[in-house]
């Protein structure tokens, strides 16, 4: 039980990665906070993982609104009275457009979802962090550091998370909190079945991004999460300022990874 009663937020809880998460972390001993939009969602997975046997709590949150970030975290203190890691994991992956189909509105929106909400999660739950020397893990995404091809605002926020963790982790090691970034490639979660389900053949869909990694499949959601659950225990006590690749091996070689 490494994660044995620490107090985990996880933005972007209520489903995918961040459900993931959530369950790993609670399966690790942790008590877990899982913050999303979606009410009954938000509800659903909180009854999931109090039927695993989990502490946890659901808060609805926005995390583009700074007033909601601090609300999620003054509740998560109300309730717990510490906080010892958070994951900024809520975003979001628009339908490929090239940049001239982008409009500046459309960007400034999704940098604001997927890279300010990071910084805000990292700011706000900084001073509590410092009372339990805790960790930030930022859920960045493999594009981040390899690029997509019809995804300039998506990478461009991806990269930014990672850009923040190195410097952030530079400014927090001495005061004792790490930062770390977790990148993952594919990984099997509902948005990927919504955008399979768009497609001719959902099936072929689903097995052509199985193909782009070496080890011929996409990775779960508790896969994902384990990486979370190792980077915020002590067991990575010396590790900071770093990016996970939890890729499968997709960023390596030179294959084509368009068939």
């Amino acid at each position: 039980m490494k994660l044995q009663d620490k107090v985990v937020v996880v933005t972007g809880g209520s489903k995918g990665i961040g459900l993931g998460c959530a369950r790993v972390m609670g399966r690790h001993g942790g008590r877990v906070v899982i913050a999303a939009r979606g009410e009954a969602a938000g509800q659903d997975a909180e009854r999931s993982l109090r039927d695993a046997g989990i502490d946890a709590l659901f808060i609805p949150c926005d995390v583009t609104r700074e007033d909601a970030m601090r609300g999620l975290i003054d509740r998560t203190l109300e309730r717990f009275g510490r906080l010892d890691c958070f994951i900024n994991n809520a975003g979001w992956h628009p339908p490929a457009m090239t940049i001239d189909q982008v409009g500046l509105d459309d960007f400034e929106s999704l940098l604001r979802l997927n890279l300010t909400s990071t910084f805000l999660g990292c700011k706000l739950a900084l001073p509590h962090l410092l009372e339990t020397r805790g960790s930030i893990i930022n859920m960045s995404s493999a594009v981040g550091e390899i690029g997509q091809a019809g995804a300039c605002s998506y990478v461009t926020t991806k990269a930014g998370q990672i850009g923040m963790t190195k410097a952030l982790a530079l400014d927090l090691a001495p005061r004792g909190v790490r930062v770390n970034a977790v990148a993952p490639a594919g990984v099997m979660t509902p948005l990927m079945q919504e955008w399979a389900d768009t497609e001719y053949d959902p099936k072929a869909a689903l097995e052509m991004v199985d193909r782009w990694h070496p080890v011929g499949r996409m990775a779960t959601i508790d896969e994902v999460g384990e990486v979370c659950a190792f980077l915020a225990s002590d067991e990575a006590a010396f590790i900071t300022g770093q990016v996970m690749m939890v890729d499968g091996g997709a960023g390596l070689g030179y294959a084509d990874k368009a068939t």
